[in-house]
């Protein structure tokens, strides 16, 4: 099962603060492009745009398995090197390029140790990774993992994206490169008029919600699984008057490359 949620409905929401996140995880990531940077995972383009306002459009390249995203940011930035395709088969030549970054988009690969080293053979020597990844512990994860509770078993093999949310995981998918791998737990606040409007957001446009609904949705599941989610969420608000407030935990894990 597939998904591909258009960039219109996606930044509704998001674009309320995916740029200036975009912006700050640059600067934690200390990401400093002096050449090729790729964005994998992009979405619709707040860390794209980002990079291109700090660096150019010839510096930057973009990748996602969306067909709506790509178009996107094609419209936003003709003429910018933005493919659609997936983080276990990048496109690229070997040693592409100097920074390799994914902000919320790598850890939804299903290969998790091949997207990992397709980061790595594209970065060239001495570069720099940067992910950013929704820990288990943070509200977002606890979200993923209660819908796993209520859906039909994965495949054999899958490991869940929240996985890139822990330090030891991160650590063993680059062991085999001989990085450096410095990881740090930070978290993003965003607000919301309330717990129920954010969930129906949320369920127009984050994959594990869309996905989660067209499968219970047939058989009759769907509204217990989501009064559940909004219980959840309001237990994580940290707001007082009825709108929401929430600071989801991500894992910034930065991978220096030896050169």
């Amino acid at each position: 099962m597939s998904f591909d949620v258009s960039a219109d409905a996606y930044l509704r929401f998001m674009g309320r603060w995916s740029e200036p996140l975009a912006g700050e995880f640059l600067e934690s990531a200390d990401v400093r492009v002096t050449g090729q940077v790729l964005d994998v995972g992009c979405g619709p383009g707040a860390l794209t745009a980002v990079l291109v306002d700090r660096h150019g459009a010839p510096a930057v390249a973009a990748i996602d398995p969306s067909e709506s995203f790509v178009a996107a940011i094609r419209e936003r930035f003709p003429g910018l090197d933005v493919r659609q395709g997936t983080a276990e088969a990048l496109p690229y030549d070997d040693d592409s390029f100097d920074a390799v970054i994914s902000m919320y988009g790598v850890m939804f690969a299903p290969n998790q140790q091949q997207a990992a080293d397709e980061l790595v053979r594209v970065c060239r020597p001495g570069g720099r990774i940067g992910v950013a990844a929704w820990t288990p512990a943070g509200s977002v994860g606890q979200l993923f993992m209660l819908l796993a509770q209520h859906l039909p078993p994965p495949p054999e093999g899958f490991q869940p994206p929240i996985l890139w949310g822990l330090e030891d995981h991160v650590r063993g998918l680059f062991a085999a490169s001989g990085a450096t791998v410095t990881c740090t737990p930070e978290r993003v606040p965003f607000a919301g008029d309330s717990v129920e409007a954010w969930i129906g957001e949320e369920e127009q446009r984050l994959g594990p919600l869309i996905l989660a609904r067209e499968a219970l949705e047939p058989e009759g599941r769907w509204e217990e699984v989501r009064a559940k989610l909004v219980e959840q969420t309001a237990a994580a608000n940290q707001a007082t008057d009825g709108s929401l407030l929430l600071e989801p935990e991500y894992l910034l894990s930065v991978i220096e490359l030896p050169g």
